[in-house]
């Protein structure tokens, strides 16, 4: 079995296309010894002689023409290799796999329909699931990326915030709160809340600010999506705590009410993240730099 490198083929192919050692080591920016200790290693490990001289000139044995031959297709292979690739830099094409959090539904997809007009090539998988399922995709690696309103502990997780997540009370457009120009907020004590399950980051963020005001909410029923909680809302059997991106129509049409409540909003942020020992695709490094560098003027905009 042969032993080469790329570095002796190179070598031996630039003294056999000038043959001459001199001029290669130049090209090279070798010099002249060690281009013929690169040649005198491959025709070692060959077992044949691939240069033969003739007075002050030199010429190709016949093993080396054969060399020469097989020599310029693995270059021309190499090129076409790094073509490829040059093109996957440049995202002519590429493959790319996004969880995502249910609430961040509400907004990834403006923000891939932009990036997919960029990058048309690039084919893009997008996973919507709730925040367990997001994390397993991470701990399994099988995403490239995810987005999520709040990086896990325990986990080797590289996260960045790229979007402001202000959460905020909502009621149907005729409860009595609504009326009120600021809602102190010792009074939602009082109120019965539809809430997310236990796990989702929303639920998570509604448990912390309560239990900073030692207050302990009267949650009457949790649902799995936030759909059925702006459902429930509108409906008028309680106050629900939703992402705002996530209630921009219903608020628009009036069919929901944004409740001016102390300390509200509570603001959290949107993370990209991926795990810290994982190699991103080109695809997947524009797709992270994208969001970090235009997302939030690409939302803030609609």
């Amino acid at each position: 079995m042969l032993h080469l490198t790329l570095r002796q083929l190179q070598v031996f192919e630039a003294a056999a296309t000038k043959l001459n050692f001199s001029v290669a080591a130049k090209q090279l920016y070798l010099s002249q010894p060690a281009v013929s200790m690169q040649i005198k290693q491959l025709e070692e490990s060959i077992g044949l002689p691939l240069f033969e001289q003739m007075g002050k000139k030199i010429f190709l044995t016949e093993a080396g023409r054969e060399l020469f031959h097989y020599s310029r297709n693995i270059t021309q292979q190499l090129g076409e290799m790094e073509a490829v690739f040059d093109e996957m830099k440049g995202l002519g094409h590429g493959k790319l796999t996004i969880s995502v959090v249910n609430t961040a539904n509400y907004f990834t997809p403006q923000l891939l329909a932009r990036f997919c007009q960029r990058y048309p090539s690039i084919n893009v998988i997008l996973q919507v699931a709730n925040r367990d399922a997001v994390l397993k995709q991470l701990a399994d690696n099988s995403t490239d990326l995810a987005i999520l309103g709040q990086p896990p502990d325990g986990l080797d997780i590289s996260a960045e915030s790229f979007l402001d997540n202000p959460l905020v009370v909502i009621a149907a457009p005729d409860h009595p709160l609504a009326k009120l120009k600021r809602v102190k907020f010792a009074r939602l004590a009082e109120e019965t809340f539809l809430s997310r399950e236990q796990g989702s980051g929303t639920r998570s963020a509604m448990e912390r600010v309560f239990a900073q005001h030692k207050i302990q909410p009267h949650i009457s029923m949790e649902m799995e999506t936030n759909e059925a909680i702006k459902q429930a809302v509108q409906a008028g059997m309680g106050l629900g705590i939703l992402s705002l991106h996530s209630i921009e129509l219903e608020l628009e049409t009036k069919r929901l009410a944004m409740l001016n409540v102390e300390h509200f909003p509570l603001l959290r942020h949107w993370f990209v993240a991926h795990r810290s020992n994982k190699r991103l695709s080109s695809a997947a490094l524009a797709f992270k730099e994208f969001l970090l560098t235009e997302a939030k003027r690409i939302i803030t905009a609609r």
